[in-house]
């Protein structure tokens, strides 16, 4: 716990040097994301504040450790669209962007997924393969 404030604050205070360069009405606001949740391939809708190309140069999903850059499928002002890539483990991730500009920030997000086992697709995997191998015999 109190490493997580620790790094709240550390984080307030190395965004502030943001703030003062750029208007609040400009920076990255991401509000919401939909689904909450998904496998491998899903895709996601984030909503918010200057999303647009010219305020967000990259979208990453953070587990506090690793940071993983997602491929951005639409990008509008007011909306992010992006698919969980196939390296993505199982967890609550938050979301990570790398504002646009000659001096890039990158700002965590208060905003989170959670990535959810592909249970049912190995299941069907291992149910193909076993069917191959019994009409080989």
């Amino acid at each position: 716990m109190r490493l997580s404030i620790f790094l709240s604050l550390f984080c307030i205070g190395a965004a502030a040097p943001l703030v003062a360069q750029v208007p609040k009405e400009q920076v990255p606001q991401m509000t919401s994301i939909e689904p909450k949740s998904g496998i491998i391939g899903s895709v996601f809708v984030a909503r918010g504040l200057n999303l647009g190309k010219t305020k967000v140069d990259e979208v990453y999903l953070t587990d506090q450790t690793f940071d993983m850059k997602v491929k951005v499928l639409d990008q509008a002002d007011d909306s992010i669209q992006f698919r969980l890539p196939p390296f993505a483990k199982p967890g609550k991730l938050q979301l990570l962007v790398k504002t646009a500009g000659k001096e890039p920030v990158l700002l965590e997000e208060p905003v989170y997924i959670t990535v959810e086992e592909q249970k049912d697709q190995d299941k069907d995997k291992d149910k193909e393969k076993a069917e191959v191998a019994s009409a080989a015999h």
